[in-house]
C-alpha cells in the first residue's frame, strides 16, 4: 500500500473517534427537548387539541422527511471515501449534488402536500378539531420542507470530513431559535398551532443558512460548479444505486418498529402502553449509539477510500469499542434508574406494574443492538449498500418468523423476544459479510 493511500486514511485513535462521536451524542440529546417544549408551549393554552394536533402533525411531517433520510447515510459514504482518495473536486461536487437532489425533493414534497395529507390522515384519522388544527400547521411548516431535506446532505458531507462540532452547533442553533420563537409566538403572541409551525419553518430555514455557512470554502472553489462532474452521469447511476438500497433498507426496518406497534395494540391498551414507554428506552439507546455508528461512517470512508485496510479494520474496532462501553453504560443506567423513569412517563399504575414486567428486555437492548448498529455504520462508510439492503430482509425475515412463533405462545414477551432476535440476526448477517469488504478493499486498484 502506498503513501498517499495511508495520508488518506490518516492515524486512527481513540482521540479521533471521541472527537466524532461525542457531538453528535450531545446533538441527539437536543431532538427531545424540542419536542417536549413544543408540546409545553401549547400546553399553556389549557386544551387538548392543540397538543394532539401539533404531535400529530410533526409525526406525519417527520416521516415525509424520513423518506429521504437515505441522503444522509448516502453522503457520508461517497465523501468520505473520495476525502480518503483525495479527490477534492468529487468532494464539493457531492455537496452540490446533495443539496440539489433536498432541494428538489422538497419541492415535490411542497408540490404534492394535499395528496400526502389527504394519506396521512386516511391512515391516521383524528377528531375534526385536531385534524383542522393539524393541517393549520403541516401547512405552514411543509414550505421549508426543502431546507430539512437540503440539511440531510449538509450533515451526511460535514460528518463525512469529521466535523461534528458544527453538525452540533448547527443542532443547537435550530432547536434553540425553535424554542425561543416558540414561546414569543405562542406565549407572547398567542398565536397558537400557527405560532409553532412558524417557528420551526424560519428555524429550519435559519438552520439549511448556517449550514452553507460552515460549507462557505467548498463555494469559494469552482468545483461546487464543475457542472459536467457534478452531472457526471456514472456518479448519478452510483449515488441513486446506494440510496435506492439503503431506502429499501430503511423501509424494512421501519416495517419492524411498525410491525411491533401494530401487533402490541391488539394486546390492550395497558400492554400498547407499556410498550410505548419502554420504546423511549430504544430511542435512547439509538441516540447513545448514533455517534460511534457515524464516526464508523466517516473513518471506514476514508480507509476504503485510500485502500488501507488497516485502518478499515481499527476504524470499525477502535469505534465499536467505544459503542460497546456506551452500551454497557445504558444497560447499568436502565437497571438501576429504568423504574424511575417508567414513573416518570407513566402515571397509571397498571401502566407502570406492566412496563416494569417488560423491562428486562429493555436492559439487554443496547448490549445486543451494539454490533447491528455499528456494522450499518461500517458497512455505510463503505458504501456496501447492497449488503446492507440484502441482511436487512433476510433479518426482517427471521423477525417475522420469530413473531408467528412466540407471539401466539408469549404474547407480549414474545413480541419484545423478535424484536432482540431482529437486532441479533441484524449483527450476525452483518458480521458474516464484513470479510468480504476487506477482500475487496485489499483486491481495489490504487489510482496512480
Amino acid at each position: 500500500m502506498d503513501a498517499r493511500a495511508s495520508d488518506g486514511a490518516g492515524t486512527i485513535t481513540h482521540n479521533r473517534v471521541l472527537r466524532i462521536a461525542v457531538p453528535i451524542v450531545i446533538s441527539n440529546a437536543t431532538v427531545p427537548i424540542l419536542g417536549a417544549v413544543d408540546t409545553g408551549v401549547v400546553g399553556q393554552m389549557g386544551l387538548a387539541a392543540p397538543i394532539g394536533a401539533v404531535g400529530l402533525g410533526a409525526i406525519v411531517l417527520s416521516a415525509f422527511y424520513w423518506f429521504f433520510g437515505f441522503l444522509r447515510m448516502g453522503t457520508v459514504g461517497l465523501t468520505a471515501q473520495a476525502a480518503g482518495d483525495e479527490d477534492h473536486a468529487e468532494v464539493t461536487a457531492l455537496l452540490t449534488r446533495g443539496l440539489l437532489i433536498g432541494l428538489g425533493a422538497g419541492l415535490a414534497v411542497i408540490l404534492l402536500q394535499l395528496p400526502l395529507f389527504w394519506a396521512a390522515f386516511t391512515v391516521s384519522p383524528a377528531s375534526p378539531e385536531v385534524e383542522t388544527l393539524a393541517r393549520q400547521y403541516m401547512t405552514i411548516r411543509i414550505w421549508s420542507a426543502p431546507a430539512a431535506i437540503a440539511i440531510y446532505a449538509i450533515t451526511g458531507w460535514l460528518i463525512a470530513q469529521e466535523r461534528t462540532r458544527a453538525v452540533l452547533v448547527i443542532q443547537l442553533w435550530m432547536n434553540g431559535l425553535n424554542i425561543a420563537l416558540d414561546m414569543w409566538f405562542v406565549l407572547g403572541l398567542g398565536w397558537g398551532v400557527q405560532g409553532v409551525a412558524i417557528a420551526t419553518f424560519l428555524a429550519e430555514w435559519s438552520g439549511l443558512a448556517m449550514g452553507l455557512w460552515f460549507c462557505r470554502a467548498a463555494f469559494r472553489t469552482p468545483d461546487w460548479r464543475n457542472w459536467v462532474q457534478v452531472f457526471s452521469r456514472s456518479r448519478w447511476v452510483r449515488m441513486i444505486r446506494l440510496n435506492t438500497d439503503i431506502l429499501i433498507r430503511s423501509i424494512l426496518l421501519e416495517a419492524i418498529f411498525l410491525s411491533f406497534v401494530f401487533i402490541g395494540s391488539d394486546m390492550g391498551d395497558v400492554t400498547l402502553a407499556a410498550n410505548q414507554v419502554l420504546l423511549q428506552f430504544l430511542m435512547i439507546t439509538a441516540y447513545g449509539l448514533d455517534g460511534f455508528a457515524f464516526a464508523a461512517e466517516a473513518l471506514v470512508g476514508r480507509a476504503v477510500g485510500a485502500r488501507q485496510v488497516a485502518a478499515l479494520r481499527r476504524s470499525a474496532v477502535l469505534a465499536s469499542f467505544w459503542a460497546g462501553v456506551v452500551s454497557v453504560l445504558m444497560t447499568a443506567v436502565f437497571w438501576i434508574v429504568g423504574p424511575q423513569i417508567i414513573d416518570l412517563m407513566a402515571k397509571a399504575p397498571e401502566v407502570q406494574a406492566a412496563a416494569r414486567v417488560f423491562l428486562p428486555y429493555l436492559l439487554a437492548v443496547p448490549v445486543l443492538a451494539c454490533a447491528a448498529f455499528m456494522l450499518d455504520g461500517i458497512f455505510i462508510g463503505a458504501t456496501r449498500s447492497r449488503d446492507m439492503r440484502n441482511m436487512m430482509a433476510l433479518s426482517f425475515a427471521i423477525f417475522v418468523v420469530a413473531v408467528l412463533v412466540l407471539v401466539p405462545a408469549y404474547g407480549n414477551h414474545g413480541l419484545w423476544a423478535a424484536m432482540l432476535i431482529s437486532f441479533v440476526a441484524r449483527g450476525i448477517t452483518l458480521a458474516l459479510r464484513y470479510p468480504a469488504l476487506e477482500r475487496d478493499v485489499r483486491a481495489a486498484p490504487i489510482k496512480a
